[in-house]
């Protein structure tokens, strides 16, 4: 066995493989850039590197260890990190080169699979994909060849808006995989994202650990996922994880990896294979919920040559649930800041990589953690998870925590009607107002303006009796009409911030400043084009003294693998304040609309 593995990931990933390393009494060695100095998974690890990037080979592959794990995400599939690996003397934990090469490009692997009898959805490629998408027919998805993890995925439903989607997902695809080659497929209407995890040993066996339903989506990104599936039947459960043994047979898969299919909720009977993941899979938690193996360790293992455990027998359900470091209610994107205060909730699993202290940044993936219930039954699963998550706090940043609360008790969840366009039904998505507790426990926290009702500029109105608030350093409650409400709280220099039942209110102080300012861009030289979040401006569709019109997109801004277009308010003349390349701050003007005269201002 190994003495030494570096992992070559950060985040939750990071701190999960090394909780593994640890109990098989194997040594860790973490990586870092300057962003995560100090991260949570430096200091879990039994030493840790400064490495200029995650995407640095050279660096990486040159730190001593006996192996290598490459978590999920930046170089877990890539082929020239494997090879790096091997002529550094590491051992690569995950697949052959050639297993990898055979499922990188999905066009290929497509077509491969195919050959073996494995069912695929119809699709194209080539020069001229305007083309070939009359003969894919509409609706249609396009996706990197290359990729994963949704980026550059984009649905397209008629003709007109093919050419402006393509340019979008080649530049997507170009920046996040250094390849711009798309596929075309036909789009499932109503369908279901189901995936089958398989181990495969260096003697020759492949086994299925049953399927994970990863249905709820946004933008193609996973939030909600469980084992096993509450679609498939016993046949089709045995079918589509003869499919997946198949597909990980026909090119010498060794180790744990996920082949996905989608499966249209109107014929659950059929699926049809999308691709097939070379590495561990974010969701992986449920699976060794439910069969009680631990697939970092089964890695290990079989990196070292070891053989694949029996197939086992699939027991009770588990849901895991994505907590992201973005605001439902401006449309999820992105946030960032200081977590002021934390609380992870006990009796489920979360993974997590959150400290308090740490600062979210914009520079990775927006993650932060994954809770994940276990329970004999589905709904048991479902309730047990909603606890957890009202259960939990995350004071300083936003995130999608009562969204997820929202999820999880949804009716359709609930009944397992679930399908890749569910959550668009519970959308736009606010949170709840503060109620007059919340009121008083911020009041209570920071006494300013007149009065103990006052804060900030604001006051709780028509409550019928004087509140009684006490706290600590981590908790409020407040007694109002002989109800008692309890949040948990952190402040910073200009906001309360509260907790309860999976709410986060952040309670600030209005800045009078930024509304004069702004009362003052709607005047003759406005209005001001403001960024939506704090991330890197990938592109500018325009220039300075420009006309434009309303609706027009003047510039791309990306964060934490999402890019947001910003649109012209009105037509008028164009400044633009910012280049490609440049760092932007949530708020700050990146262009301003001069209207014409006769034009609304």
């Amino acid at each position: 066995m190994f003495e030494t593995v570096l992992v070559a990931n950060r985040g939750e990933i990071a701190c999960r493989i090394i909780r593994t390393l640890r109990s098989m009494g194997i040594r860790s060695t973490a990586i870092f850039t300057e962003a995560d100095r100090g991260a949570r998974h430096t200091r879990e690890a039994d030493a840790a590197v400064l490495v200029p990037s995650y995407l640095d080979i050279a660096a990486i592959a040159a730190i001593p260890a006996d192996a290598v794990h490459p978590g999920y995400g930046f170089l877990s599939e890539n082929v020239e990190f494997a090879r790096a690996c091997e002529a550094a003397g590491l051992v690569f934990i995950g697949p052959p080169v050639g297993a990898i090469e055979a499922m990188a490009d999905k066009i290929r692997a497509k077509e491969h699979v195919a050959a073996r009898g494995v069912p695929v959805i119809p699709g194209a490629t080539g020069d001229d994909l305007v083309a070939a998408a009359a003969t894919v027919g509409y609706p249609l998805l396009i996706k990197p060849s290359a990729g994963g993890g949704g980026k550059g995925m984009t649905e397209v439903f008629s003709p007109a808006e093919l050419p402006a989607a393509l340019d979008s997902a080649r530049r997507v695809a170009l920046k996040a995989f250094g390849d711009d080659t798309l596929l075309l497929e036909r789009l499932v209407t109503t369908p279901r994202h189901i995936e089958v995890q398989v181990l495969a040993d260096s003697h020759g066996t492949v086994i299925h650990l049953g399927e994970r339903e990863c249905s709820p989506q946004r933008r193609h990104q996973k939030i909600v996922e469980e084992a096993p599936s509450a679609l498939l039947d016993e046949t089709t459960r045995a079918a589509i994880g003869e499919a997946a043994c198949e597909v990980a047979r026909s090119v010498g898969y060794v180790g744990a990896g996920t082949v996905e299919f989608l499966v249209s909720d109107a014929a659950p009977g059929e699926f049809f294979f999308m691709e097939m993941n070379t590495r561990l899979q974010v969701e992986h938690p449920v699976t060794e919920l439910v069969t009680g193996i631990d697939l970092v360790e089964q890695q290990v293992r079989i990196a070292a040559g070891g053989r694949v455990p029996a197939a086992p027998v699939l027991t009770g359900h588990a849901v895991e649930a994505r907590l992201y470091s973005e605001d439902p209610a401006a449309g999820f994107l992105p946030s960032a800041g200081e977590v002021l205060a934390l609380h992870e909730p006990e009796g489920v699993r979360v993974d997590s990589a959150l400290l308090p202290g740490l600062v979210v940044g914009t520079a990775y993936d927006p993650m932060l953690a994954k809770i994940i219930a276990w329970a004999p039954t589905r709904a048991e699963a479902l309730a047990r998870l909603d606890l957890a998550l009202a259960d939990t706090a995350v004071l300083g940043i936003r995130t999608n925590l009562s969204f997820l609360r929202a999820l999880v008790t949804d009716p359709e969840v609930r009944a397992g009607r679930l399908h890749t366009g569910l959550i668009e039904g519970l959308l736009p998505f606010h949170d709840p107002e503060p109620d007059a507790w919340a009121l008083a426990a911020a009041a209570s926290l920071r006494p300013l303006g007149t009065g103990a009702w006052a804060l900030d500029g604001w006051r709780a109105v028509g409550t019928p009796a004087r509140p009684h608030a006490r706290h600590d350093d981590e908790t409020v409650t407040v007694e109002l009409d002989g109800e008692a409400r309890t949040f948990r709280w952190a402040r910073d220099a200009g906001s309360v911030w509260l907790a309860r039942d999976g709410v986060t209110w952040q309670l600030a102080t209005p800045d009078r400043d930024r509304r004069e300012a702004r009362a003052r861009a709607s005047g003759p030289t406005g209005p001001q084009v403001r960024s939506a979040m704090p991330g890197t401006v990938v592109s500018v569709a325009v220039r300075t003294g420009d006309v434009v019109e309303a609706g027009q997109p003047l510039l791309a801004i990306e964060a934490m693998k999402m890019e947001h277009t910003l649109l012209s308010s009105v037509a008028g003349t164009v400044t633009v304040s910012v280049a490609e390349g440049d760092q932007v701050r949530l708020d700050q003007v990146v262009a301003t609309i001069h209207p014409h005269e006769g034009e609304p201002g």
